[in-house]
């Protein structure tokens, strides 16, 4: 079959890989109809997350089950699925409690209960490094998918493949960030990052009661999308400043949510660089910096954006005195992809407005390259093997 390879930093190639089989009578063998690069595996393609040998890259995918083990019941041949980017079992302590990304079964290579370190990992994604499970991922013609009863969800009569792609991750993952907020109804929410999940993140605020919605980022064509496909004011970053303009809109409070959507990514300075090397860190914490500054006292701070090191300059100090709450990590999408099927069904909630390139899966490697350079207004990429 033909699969997007990731072979080193800034080198993925479009090779044919065997075909994926049955390994354990729990799996099933999808067909991909559809997939889609994340920025979430631009943190592969960048080198911040260390992949030595290849690997199929890919946790946003959708098809048509081509094979099931024999002690799959839920699926069967034709059936055509999402499945959710954290690979979990279904029956473990953490998946009973619905926390399906710490699984303790799916990772047993590298999980363990510290975290943050390179032994100590969470539940398995689809496509996301060794450290992460090394599951070879969607962007591929076939993808094995374990626990079949447990992840893979049908999909409803009559919704395209680019109605429910991204229930897979960007959906969830927005969801989870409004969900960690605890919404009564009428609150400003800013969401620090307008790539595809924090428009997701942005839709959901909306759908769950927020009375104002504010998007930050840096270049211009992400926040034309957030006005258009997500109805929020916008703020440019280096056009003003954001963290006093949060206030004024604010009757000098600041938000009452501030989500971080953007990650260890962000913009970073010269000195930040340079700080980096020092401390032996990676990225920046520069976003979730400008969030605990633009969010109000007693606020709530959601970080959806991947962090994958610890940082030293960590302002623990202002968010103790400001009295903040705080909820991170990889979204339970298991959780959440039931209700945003039903609300994308019934024509609440729609993503498919986000795309703004179509590509064959051949052409992957420059889908990668125009998303990672911020070319041609790319916000979100779809593939089709």
């Amino acid at each position: 079959m033909k699969a997007l390879v990731f072979h080193k930093p800034s080198d993925v190639r479009v090779e044919d890989v065997p075909d994926p089989r049955i390994e354990e009578p729990t799996d099933a063998i999808v067909r991909v109809t559809a997939t889609a690069i994340c920025g979430s595996d631009l943190h592969i393609y960048n080198g911040f997350f260390p992949q030595v040998r290849p690997m199929v890259l890919g946790h946003e995918f959708m098809g048509i089950v081509e094979e099931t083990g024999p002690l799959v019941t839920k699926l069967r041949k034709g059936d055509r699925v999402i499945v959710p980017f954290p690979i979990a079992c279904g029956r473990c302590f953490f998946c009973q409690a619905e926390l399906p990304v710490h699984c303790e079964q799916s990772n047993p290579k590298h999980y363990g209960p510290e975290g943050g370190v390179i032994e100590s990992k969470g539940a398995a994604l689809f496509g996301y490094t060794d450290l992460y499970g090394g599951y070879d991922g969607g962007q591929a013609e076939l993808v094995r998918v374990p626990y079949a009863d447990f992840g893979p969800r049908k999909v409803p009569e009559g919704l395209t493949d680019e109605q429910v792609l991204f229930a897979t991750d960007v959906l969830p993952t927005g969801w989870t960030a409004i969900e960690w907020a605890e919404l009564k109804g009428g609150e400003t929410v800013a969401v620090f990052g307008c790539g595809p999940i924090g428009l997701a993140t942005m839709k959901c605020a909306w759908l769950r009661g927020a009375g104002r919605v504010i998007g930050v980022d840096r270049e211009e064509y992400r926040l034309k999308k957030a006005r258009e496909v997500a109805r929020a004011e916008t703020l440019q970053l280096d056009k003003v400043d954001v963290v006093e303009a949060i206030r004024s809109m604010t009757h000098g409070r600041g938000a009452d949510v501030c989500v971080d959507a953007v990650g260890m990514e962000a913009h970073r300075t010269v000195l930040e660089k340079a700080a980096n090397v020092l401390h032996g860190q990676v990225g920046t914490i520069s976003a979730l910096k400008l969030a605990f500054s633009a969010v109000r006292r007693g606020g709530v701070v959601p970080v959806v954006g991947v962090y994958g090191v610890s940082y030293d300059n960590f302002p623990l100090g202002q968010f103790f005195d400001k009295g903040l709450r705080m909820r991170a990590g990889q979204a339970p999408a298991h959780n959440f992809v039931d209700p945003i099927l039903k609300h994308i069904q019934e024509g609440h909630l729609r993503a498919d407005d986000i795309i703004t390139h179509r590509l064959p899966l051949s052409r992957a490697p420059h889908g990668y390259e125009i998303f990672n350079k911020k070319l041609e207004d790319c916000v979100k990429v779809v593939l089709t093997p």
